[in-house]
C-alpha cells in the first residue's frame, strides 16, 4: 500500500458568527472539478463546483448551502490562497475616454496589472449594521442573510420579483410585545402579503440591512501606464478576485 501524503490544516473564523472553521487545501481531485467547470463556461456550474469543493475540504460539520454569501466567498478565497498561492495577479482594462490625433474620442484600453494578496483581505461591516429592524413601536422584524442557495432560485425573475422573494426568504421572524412569529411557520403568501403592506420608509429600513451587511472587498488605486489616468476601484465578488 502506498503511503498517504499529509496535508496541512488551516482555520479561519466565519464572518457571520465568529466561529472557527477548519479546512484542508484542495487536491488534484478537486482541481479536476474546477477544470471541468471551466470547460463548460457555465456560471451556475462554476458555483456548484465551488460549493462541492468547500464541502470536500471543510473538516467541521457545517451546512455549506446555508452559509451567507459573504461567508462562502471568504471561505473560498482563503481556501484558494492556501491551495494555490496567496498572491494573485489581476489585469484590468482602462476605460478612460481619450482623444486621438484627429480629436476623435475613443476608449484607452490600456491594461493595468497589479498583485493582490488574498490573505490580506478582511471582511468589512458597517458599525450601524443590525439584523433587527423596528417597523413600529410594537412590531419588528429579524432578518437572516441571503445564501447562494437562495440566490440560485431567483434566476429568470424580474427585478421586482427578486426583491420580494429575497425579503420573504430573509425574514427569520416577526416580533411584537407578546409573541414571536417565525417565518418557517408561515406560508409564502403570508410573508409576501406582509411585505406588500409595508410603507416605503419601512422598506428603506430593511434595505439598509442588505446595504450594510459584511462584504469581501478590496479598494485599489491604479494608474494607467498608457494614458496616465488614475482611478480608485473596488474589487468584490469571487469572479473579480480571480479575473
Amino acid at each position: 500500500m502506498l503511503p498517504k501524503i499529509d496535508v496541512p490544516i488551516y482555520s479561519i473564523n466565519l464572518v457571520s458568527t465568529g466561529k472557527p472553521i477548519r479546512f484542508r487545501p484542495f487536491l488534484v481531485k478537486e482541481q479536476k472539478l474546477f477544470l471541468m467547470a471551466s470547460e463548460s463556461d457555465d456560471a451556475k456550474e462554476t458555483l456548484n463546483t465551488i460549493r462541492q469543493v468547500l464541502k470536500n475540504c471543510i473538516l467541521d460539520e457545517i451546512d455549506v448551502d446555508a452559509l451567507p454569501t459573504f461567508d462562502l466567498e471568504y471561505l473560498f478565497m482563503n481556501l484558494r490562497a492556501r491551495s494555490v498561492e496567496e498572491v494573485v495577479n489581476l489585469r484590468y482594462k482602462c476605460n478612460n475616454t481619450t482623444k486621438d490625433e484627429s480629436g476623435e474620442e475613443k476608449k484607452c484600453t490600456g491594461v493595468v496589472e497589479f498583485d493582490l494578496n488574498l490573505l490580506e483581505i478582511q471582511p468589512t461591516k458597517k458599525e450601524t449594521h443590525t439584523n433587527k429592524i423596528q417597523i413600529t413601536e410594537k412590531l419588528g422584524v429579524c432578518l437572516k442573510y441571503p445564501t447562494f442557495e437562495m440566490i440560485q432560485k431567483y434566476e429568470n425573475m424580474s427585478e421586482n420579483e427578486i426583491m420580494i422573494r429575497v425579503l420573504a426568504d430573509c425574514i427569520d421572524y416577526l416580533y411584537d410585545e407578546n409573541q414571536i412569529y417565525y417565518a418557517k411557520d408561515s406560508t409564502k403568501e403570508e410573508l409576501e402579503d406582509f411585505i406588500d403592506n409595508l410603507q416605503q420608509k419601512d422598506l428603506e429600513k430593511i434595505k439598509d440591512f442588505f446595504d450594510t451587511m459584511p462584504e469581501i472587498k478590496k479598494d485599489v488605486h491604479f494608474k494607467c501606464p498608457k494614458c496616465s489616468y488614475e482611478e480608485d476601484i473596488t474589487i468584490k465578488g469571487l469572479q473579480s478576485f480571480f479575473v
